[in-house]
Order: structure tokens, then C-alpha cells, then sequence
């Protein structure tokens, strides 16, 4: 695949990093549109960008590292947990601790999650596809060998791809997956009066594809090794169990207020 581009000048640029920085300003550039068409305050988000940052870079690294524990559990030099050769992050601990920061920051306002709920899964759903074609540039996830005729060959030197012959490129389903799912929220979002239910039943659909998907990826973690399942799929259960539980305190509150009305 493609972890690099050299240019003319024989200066390389790495598709990790420059795809980081376009989903980022995507992600920035959709919660400011997002901010001004659904009247939320985009300060929250503008004032505290640094520890957004530092929360996500740290722990997604951490615990892609513990996922990956018996092959890079012989670090030795903390220079080498930031700065690395295979440039890989847990996803799921980037939107956990995305989150953590942001629940702190909602508790310090007094306001409720409820109200911006929308606003963050959108514009997280926006920037997954492009995500997931980083994730196919550089190996970080892949299925098995299969005959479908759009296989991809992971022949670079550097590559973990532990296949000699093409495998089925996984990104492209999660990918495509995502495309759509966001189209659809976002049509819906035109025309949906109770927004609230909506967002936490497609912040589930994202679990769900996360958890059916992972089963047909062919990385290997400690987690796998041990209860078949990856630290993506069991993030991903604790998401569907925190989408529901918000529905049915959503579905609570409603049929309380229709009893006082009533």
C-alpha cells in the first residue's frame, strides 16, 4: 500500500499524518457548520481544543499498545510510545476519552449531554469514511484472503499484513458503511422533530457496525487471543449498552410528561 509518498525532492510524506490532519479540520470545519445551523456554542469546543487533543493523541495510543500488548510489550524507552514506527491508535479509546473530556467540560457548564449529543455524532460519522481509507493506506485493518476480484496486495516491506497473497480490503466496507449512515443522519436531521432519539439509535447502528464487522478482521489483539473478541468490539457493546440506556431514560421522560400533560 501506500504508508508514504515521495516527492521529487525526496522528502516523504506519510499518508498517516496527513490524513490525521485533514480529518481533523473536517471534524473542526463540521462542528463549526453544524454549530451555526443547530444554534450550539462552538466555544466549547474552540477554548478547550488542547486538552481535546493531548486526551485523544495519549490514551488512543495507550491502549492500542495494551490491545497489541504481546507484541510491543518490550518498550523500553517512553520516547518510543509517542513517537512510533507503526503509527497506530485505538479509534474507540479516541472517541472515549473525546468524550471524558467533554463530559467534564459540559458537568463545569451545567448543561446536559442531550443537547449536543447531535451535534458530536454527526460530525464524528463525517469525518469515519476518510478515517477508514487511512486505515486501508496503512494496513491497520484487513480481512483474509477471498475471490471477489477487488483484493488488494499488502506487498510493501514494512507491512504487518501477515498474507503473501491479496486480501479482501475491509476499510472499504467500513468506509462505505459510514458514508451512508452519515447521509441518511444527516437528511434526517432536516426533517426529524425528536432529534435526541434519533442520535442515540445511530450512535448504536455505529456500534453495531464496529462490533459485526470486526469479526471478519484478521488483526490480531491480547483481547482476541483470549475471549474472540477485539478491544473494538467490546468498546463497541459498551456503547450499545449506553445508547440504550439513554433511550429508555428518553422514553421515561417523555411518558412522564405525557401523564402530567394529560
Amino acid at each position: 500500500m501506500y504508508p508514504f509518498i515521495e516527492t521529487f525532492n525526496w522528502i516523504l510524506i506519510y499518508t498517516f499524518w496527513l490524513t490525521i490532519t485533514i480529518c481533523f479540520f473536517l471534524f473542526v470545519w463540521m462542528l463549526k457548520k453544524l454549530s451555526i445551523r443547530f444554534n450550539f456554542d462552538f466555544l466549547i469546543f474552540k477554548k478547550n481544543i488542547l486538552w481535546y487533543f493531548l486526551s485523544v493523541f495519549f490514551f488512543s495510543r495507550l491502549f492500542y499498545v495494551i490491545s497489541r500488548w504481546n507484541d510491543l510489550k518490550h518498550i523500553e524507552n517512553p520516547i518510543e510510545f509517542f513517537i512510533m514506527n507503526d503509527y497506530n491508535f485505538s479509534l474507540m479509546w479516541a472517541i472515549f476519552w473525546f468524550f471524558i473530556v467533554f463530559f467534564i467540560l459540559l458537568k463545569i457548564r451545567k448543561e446536559k449531554l442531550d443537547n449536543f449529543i447531535n451535534w458530536i455524532v454527526l460530525s464524528f460519522l463525517f469525518v469515519l469514511p476518510i478515517w477508514f481509507i487511512w486505515a486501508l493506506l496503512w494496513w491497520q485493518v484487513y480481512w483474509k484472503e477471498t475471490i471477489y476480484w477487488i483484493e488488494i496486495m499488502y506487498n510493501h516491506p514494512f507491512t504487518p499484513v501477515p498474507f503473501k497473497v491479496p486480501v479482501f480490503p475491509l476499510p472499504i466496507i467500513y468506509s462505505i458503511s459510514f458514508f451512508l449512515v452519515f447521509s441518511w443522519l444527516y437528511i434526517l436531521s432536516m426533517y426529524v422533530k425528536f432529534k435526541n432519539i434519533l442520535w442515540y439509535l445511530w450512535l448504536a447502528m455505529f456500534a453495531c457496525i464496529v462490533f459485526i464487522l470486526e469479526f471478519f478482521s484478521w488483526k490480531y489483539g491480547i483481547f482476541k487471543e483470549t475471549i474472540y473478541l477485539n478491544l473494538s468490539q467490546i468498546c463497541a457493546m459498551w456503547i450499545l449498552i449506553f445508547s440504550f440506556i439513554n433511550l429508555k431514560r428518553i422514553y421515561k421522560e417523555d411518558s412522564k410528561n405525557n401523564i402530567i400533560i394529560n
